[in-house]
């Protein structure tokens, strides 16, 4: 039995993973759980898993949990998710919380030699060189990526030998504003950015798919997941979301992984490798079904998250840091009516305009660069 803290339990991804736990027949058991401002939803997965440690992000929901469950081994906020992954007695840490603040608990779970689920994309755009060099001193560690299109290509990559790869193709939905162009996304509402098409998830990562910001953070985490040269990195836009992403090899020959959308399958995947299990709770994907797959350039100039994520990821260093908070912040102050949709593109742009990218050697500089570039942002675009 696999032994699971799960970082974010009461998110999209969290309460997928809790469903393949309950459905998967004793072979998982629940040690730790987080949870943010739901409280309620957390309690409810207390008494269902009884996890031995819990960490919640809000006073509110400490205080009822510490009243209700008066000998769990309770902690608060960000300290409360690096102290879940620093206990002994777990064999795998999912990291299903959104931003930056999922870094810190991934590299205890490496220095522990923990296998990572890993569902935080920031935790590989801002801190990749200082993970592998920690994964290189800690080689009973491993990172199993749970994002779809990562999770896609590792399975992908068993097809073949790393120096046969020629290049990675990610493949992107398109989000929400799929052909529109820039005039007409002047206006549009917060509840017009969060309609996706395909993907039921957070409301961070939805209008990260919508800025297209998103796939740019895939373009950065797969350069630093899998060691693949930026020029070998292709993005193409697949509305249907059925190839998650693919792997062409030298010989021409391409490796895709498909599947229905739907993020059940790479949590699972995360948990049982090398072995593949049996899953009771998904639905097969039916071909006959299937009446199109279609592929097509993404709109660079409409949606820059792209173009601005290979821009970072080049210049390298801490500059991956500061598109990644920048953006953060510019997302909570647009999902606050703060600021308007394309004022996103904005805010990272100057923010990564006016950095001086600094060697991106351990912890402390990145939480450094992190917060002087979200004070910037706040300061510069609060109302």
């Amino acid at each position: 039995m696999k032994r699971i803290v799960v970082l974010g339990s009461t998110g999209s991804i969290g309460t997928n993973a809790l469903e393949i736990v309950k459905s998967s027949e004793d072979r998982f058991e629940i040690v730790g759980l987080s949870g943010h401002k739901n409280y309620k939803l957390l309690i409810e997965q207390i008494k269902e898993f009884q996890p031995k440690y819990v960490s919640i992000g809000s006073e509110e929901g400490y205080k009822l949990i510490r009243r209700e469950f008066p000998n769990l081994e309770l902690y608060f906020g960000d300290r409360g998710l690096k102290e879940l992954a620093l206990k002994e007695n777990y064999d795998i840490l999912l990291t299903a919380i959104s931003g930056a603040v999922g870094i810190e608990a991934t590299v205890e779970g490496i220095k522990k030699g923990k296998r990572i689920a890993l569902a935080n994309k920031e935790t590989m755009v801002a801190a990749g060189p200082y993970i592998n060099r920690l994964l290189k001193e800690n080689p009973k560690a491993e990172i199993i990526p749970v994002d779809s299109e990562h999770s896609a290509i590792f399975q992908s990559l068993l097809g073949g030998r790393k120096n046969e790869v020629k290049k990675l193709i990610i493949t992107a939905s398109g989000g929400t504003f799929r052909g529109r162009k820039k005039e007409e996304l002047q206006d549009v509402s917060i509840e017009e950015a969060l309609k996706h098409p395909n993907w039921s998830m957070g409301k961070k990562i939805t209008i990260d798919s919508s800025t297209l910001v998103n796939k740019g953070l895939e373009v950065i985490e797969a350069h630093e997941l899998f060691g693949i040269s930026y020029d070998d990195i292709e993005v193409v836009v697949h509305p249907q979301s059925i190839i998650h992403s693919m792997v062409e090899f030298k010989d021409k020959s391409i490796i895709a992984q498909l599947g229905v959308p739907d993020m059940k399958l790479p949590i699972q995947y995360a948990f049982t490798y090398p072995e593949r299990k049996e899953n009771s709770i998904l639905e097969g994907l039916d071909f006959t079904k299937v009446t199109n797959l279609t592929f097509e350039k993404p709109d660079h100039e409409t949606f820059k998250g792209i173009k601005l994520a290979f821009k970072a990821g080049r210049i390298g260093k801490t500059m991956p840091v500061v598109l990644n908070a920048a953006n953060e912040v510019a997302v909570e102050l647009f999902l606050k009516g703060r600021i308007k949709f394309l004022t996103i593109y904005e805010i990272i742009e100057k923010a990564m305009e006016r950095h001086i990218p600094l060697e991106n050697d351990g912890i402390d500089i990145i939480k450094r660069v992190d917060l002087e570039t979200r004070e910037w942002v706040y300061s510069n675009y609060e109302v």
